[in-house]
């Protein structure tokens, strides 16, 4: 006699679940690839903004329908902490974006609240970053990590120097810059730039 398999029965409010995973779909495309990709083509955090936000949506559309303590909410962002501890530092837009792309899944998988309420809230988080990080809004200041060959001496006792030097060096005009690692061994240093082309 052949053992019968569990049954695989969609939640009673199915429609809901899948109205609420195409709203997530839709305003996480739009945050991470019509404004992230486009801006900054950065394939590596879209891919990685896109998955989160999957795979959370995932577990708190489960979470929601199970018994579900407070410890254990705890728990889940204690394991996404670790990711980011042993994870390399990523810039304050990248990290925004990232964090767009998890608010969005959040906002869609929790159950309680109306589905206009949803994509609305959802609708906001990706006007308003359209919006924020505008060139328009915001003129536009590009960034980019170099390796000098040589370290400076006046990289830390002089900015005004330094930033005229980097100006000279890269044809561009150096708005700030910020030293990452100074490896005295080697004589290298490590900047991040922040520029506007002339």
């Amino acid at each position: 006699m052949i053992p019968s398999l569990p049954s695989l029965a969609l939640p009673a409010d199915a429609t809901g679940l899948l109205a609420r995973l195409a709203i997530d779909l839709a305003a996480m495309l739009l945050l991470v690839f019509g404004l992230y990709y486009r801006r900054y083509r950065d394939k590596e955090l879209v891919t990685a903004a896109a998955l989160f936000n999957v795979f959370i949506f995932a577990v708190l559309s489960v979470l929601s329908h199970v018994e579900f303590g407070l410890a254990a909410g705890f728990g889940l962002f204690a394991i996404l902490a670790m990711f980011t501890l042993r994870s390399e530092p990523i810039g304050k837009t990248e990290i925004t974006y990232f964090f767009g792309s998890v608010a969005i899944a959040v906002i869609c998988a929790v159950q309680g609240t109306t589905l206009p309420f949803v994509a609305a809230v959802a609708t906001l988080v990706v006007l308003g970053a359209w919006g924020l990080d505008h060139p328009r809004v915001l003129q536009s200041v590009d960034g980019i990590r170099i390796t000098l060959d040589k370290i400076e001496t006046h990289a830390l006792s002089d900015p005004a120097v330094m930033r005229a030097d980097l100006s000279q060096r890269l044809g561009v005009d150096v708005m700030s810059y910020q030293i990452t690692a100074l490896d005295y061994i080697n004589d290298m240093a490590r900047i991040h730039v922040f520029y506007r082309k002339r």
